[in-house]
């Protein structure tokens, strides 16, 4: 799976990029100022929420339209790049004409969902709210232009004319059918909702794309609800004020990365336990559970561990193939620890308390933490520590003053928004500013420039997730709205075994989606149907929370389709052929961390 590189846009997109990372400053600038007015004023000002949720949904849809034209939409890549090159350019071509195919589709609704909305006035600053709706056509639009341009620029004319005649004929076909399709019932799930996005996801479709065009092809064919519905729920899923902590905390990531803060972290570690044996895989470990409290980004995580240690690591006798195996694992085990985009989402979709999954988050983290390092120090009993000596309290002590500003802010994070001082919007933005000006002041900086062009980045990644948030959700609604959830839950309640069953198809559910889907689509697509089933049994919405991240974590991790699993491959620059071999023990440690984890609820609720 994969999105393309961070690299630039087309030209003419340049005025599109310049207002997202516009938008990004001033949502920051006024969720800052709503911060210093309710905290230091004790005067809130009651219509910056709403300004906010006006510019958000506009950001998310242009990021949106930046990341298809800098093809950064997330997508499967593993079964096309196994079909020969003249089909794998067929898929490519398909995949573009059927991301056209759903814009089209929805670009009319979309118009009359901001119509609609012109007769509905906002609470505090009375305007229509068409003003936020208009971003859902716009930004449809845009990417309905950019589709089209990228399949004719992108393709030749043969397999171009062979994609739009291919989903003509298969759309004409359903269309003939669909008195035959609408007797199906709920089988009807399993040919749209299953077999659609399951055929879109391995011929390359993005996944907010596969989401969207199941749906759209359930609704149209199966269902007489009308489109215009499928709007509304893209625009609840990706647009709740919650979700304005994610573009954020995606820009957080950046700016540590480029102020070297994560590094300053490794060092001080690599001081501190680096002479002992097994000490860089538990300073690897652990640099990934501090790096992760403040980045919240598994790429990132990855990317500044893997540099500082993997060198002294090879030096001590460790395999390449072993260090890619407890760094993607590592980065697994750390995705609970707060700022956790997947926990914030997760708590959006599903109704968990934010402050209680970023609670439980570290404690579950330290979980998974100690079953890798004991893996890790066992396959380290022949470590070659020859030449290796303890670092100098000097030497420590001034990484400690270096490293100080970072190790501060994870558990700044998750102190202030698990004990209620404030949201995880709120603290997003005050850990932004506080490390921009940490930066600025002890790590160099940033150049305006990197600035910009870190505004830009954030936007189209957060447009991408957003976007695939959407989807999820109208999907999600789809599926509870013919009943096969009431259906799966009384099913579930007959299984033998009462709620220890239940947790394992849990377990089972989100391996399976996380190595395919990754982790957001799959919180958002199962939350509305798993938790209610989960809250019938009695399980506690925390404990069932770090079951479902912490299952979509290793499936995630998990060869042979798991994004993570490839990323860090490419990170450390190792065969995923030969890493596989060695990742099953690490993949072994964190299913036994899981099973603890799943059976014993303590481990989730002893500190809330």
């Amino acid at each position: 799976m994969e999105g393309a590189s961070l690299g630039g846009g087309s030209r003419w997109m340049r005025p599109v990029e310049l207002v997202a990372a516009s938008l990004l400053a001033f949502i920051i600038a006024l969720l800052l100022t709503g911060v210093f007015s309710r905290y230091v004023l004790a005067k809130p000002v009651i219509w910056i929420d709403e300004v906010a949720s006006i510019s958000f949904l506009w950001l998310a849809m242009l990021g949106a339209a930046m990341a298809v034209d800098r093809s950064e939409h997330l997508r499967l890549t593993l079964f096309v790049n196994l079909l020969p090159e003249r089909l794998r350019g067929f898929a490519s071509t398909l995949a573009l004409v059927l991301m056209a195919v759903f814009l089209a589709s929805l670009l009319m609704p979309a118009i009359d969902y901001a119509y609609e909305e012109a007769y509905v006035t906002s609470a505090a600053l009375n305007i229509p709210m068409s003003w936020r709706a208009s971003a859902l056509p716009f930004g449809i639009g845009l990417m309905l232009l950019l589709a089209l341009v990228n399949a004719v620029k992108g393709s030749r004319s043969a397999e171009l004319a062979g994609s739009i005649v291919f989903a003509g004929i298969v759309g004409g076909l359903f269309w003939l059918g669909m008195p035959a399709i609408k007797t199906l019932g709920n089988w009807n799930i399993v040919v749209f909702l299953v077999g659609f996005v399951a055929f879109f996801l391995v011929i390359g479709v993005p996944i907010a794309f596969c989401f969207g065009l199941g749906t759209l092809a359930f609704l149209t064919f199966a269902t007489n609800v009308p489109v215009f519905v499928m709007i509304g729920r893209m625009d609840e899923g990706m647009s709740a004020i919650i979700l304005l902590s994610v573009p954020i905390f995606v820009l957080l990531g950046c700016v540590l990365d480029a102020t070297g803060m994560g590094r300053a972290i490794v060092e001080f570690l690599a001081s501190l336990l680096g002479h002992v044996k097994a000490g860089m895989s538990y300073v690897l470990l652990g640099s990934l559970f501090l790096v992760s409290g403040i980045s919240g980004s598994k790429v990132s995580d990855m990317a500044t561990v893997a540099p500082a240690l993997f060198p002294e690591m090879k030096r001590r006798g460790h395999k390449p193939r072993e260090m890619i195996a407890l760094l993607a694992t590592g980065a697994a085990m750390a995705d609970t620890v707060p700022p956790s985009i997947v926990l914030i989402v997760l708590g959006s979709a599903a109704g968990v308390s934010i402050a209680g999954l970023f609670t439980s988050g570290f404690a579950i983290a330290m979980v998974l933490l100690a079953v890798l390092a004991v893996l890790a120090r066992w396959k380290a009993r022949g470590e070659a520590m020859e030449g290796v000596r303890r670092a100098p309290l000097s030497l420590i002590g001034k990484t400690l003053l270096v490293a100080a500003p970072a190790l501060v802010l994870p558990f700044l994070i998750r102190s202030a928004v698990g004990g209620g001082v404030a949201t995880a919007t709120e603290v997003s933005t005050i850990a932004v500013l506080y490390a921009m000006a940490i930066g600025a002041l002890l790590y160099g900086g940033l150049r305006p420039g990197r600035i910009y062009a870190m505004l830009v980045e954030t936007a189209a990644l957060s447009g991408a997730i957003l976007l695939i948030l959407g989807t999820a959700s109208a999907m999600a609604w789809a599926l509870t709205q013919t009943g096969f959830a009431f259906q799966l839950v009384s099913a579930v309640q007959a299984l033998p075994g009462g709620w220890l069953t239940f947790m394992g198809v849990t377990i089972l559910i989100f391996l399976v989606l996380g190595c395919v889907l990754e982790g957001l689509p799959a919180i958002v697509l199962m939350a509305p149907i798993m938790f209610p089933i989960a809250r019938s049994l009695g399980i506690n919405d925390i404990h069932y929370s770090m079951v479902v991240v912490t299952a979509m974590n290793i499936g995630l991790m998990t060869p042979p389709i798991g994004i993570g699993f490839y990323i860090a491959c490419k990170i450390g620059n190792v065969s995923p052929d030969e890493a596989m071999r060695a990742i099953w023990p690490y993949i072994g440690a964190l299913m036994v961390g899981l099973l603890a984890i799943a059976a014993v609820p303590f481990f989730s609720t002893a500190f809330l």
